[in-house]
């Protein structure tokens, strides 16, 4: 999928996302298949190995995405639903990860697992399929590259210039 070059780190991020939580969907209930998966959903969540934190991506979308679009949800039902979405999406996933990081890890369930890795699955999706096409339809140039620079440098490729 063409993405604008604005969005390309963003989208770089969501990669690994997509592939840790399609295999945590298919997580089995062997002990060591929910702890392993638990551990990379867990570190690609809140770790900076992967040069992410969450909270930073969620920061992006609430203060420079949704808020650029805001101007247009009452005009552009795609845009009202699309906002909508994702506060909610953003809600589901900060309550479900703030009560996780509170539960031990030894008690994780599968089910667990399994529930952190379709929400974090589904979320990835939507913003791929719904939210940036959207976000390319309606950003100005300057909205996009401030999306841009907000993006963490270590997601940021030499060759792209800008």
């Amino acid at each position: 999928m063409k993405r604008a070059k604005q969005l390309q780190p963003l989208s770089r991020q969501h990669h690994l996302g997509l592939n840790l939580s399609r295999h945590a969907k298919e997580c089995t209930d062997a002990p060591i298949d929910i702890a392993k998966h638990w551990h990379n959903l867990t570190t690609y969540i809140d770790d900076m190995h992967y040069h992410f934190q969450i909270e930073d991506h969620f920061q992006i979308e609430d203060s420079l995405i949704a808020n650029a679009l805001e101007p247009y949800r009452v005009s552009q039902p795609e845009v009202a639903a699309v906002l909508a979405a994702l506060a909610g999406q953003h809600k589901r996933l900060q309550i479900l990860i703030d009560k996780e990081q509170k539960t031990v890890s030894q008690s994780i369930t599968v089910k667990q697992v399994r529930e952190l890795g379709t929400l974090l699955y589904d979320h990835i999706r939507f913003e791929e399929r719904e939210l940036y096409p959207i976000v390319e339809k309606y950003l100005t140039e300057d909205e996009l590259d401030a999306v841009y620079q907000a993006s963490p440098d270590s997601i940021k490729r030499s060759d792209e210039n800008r």
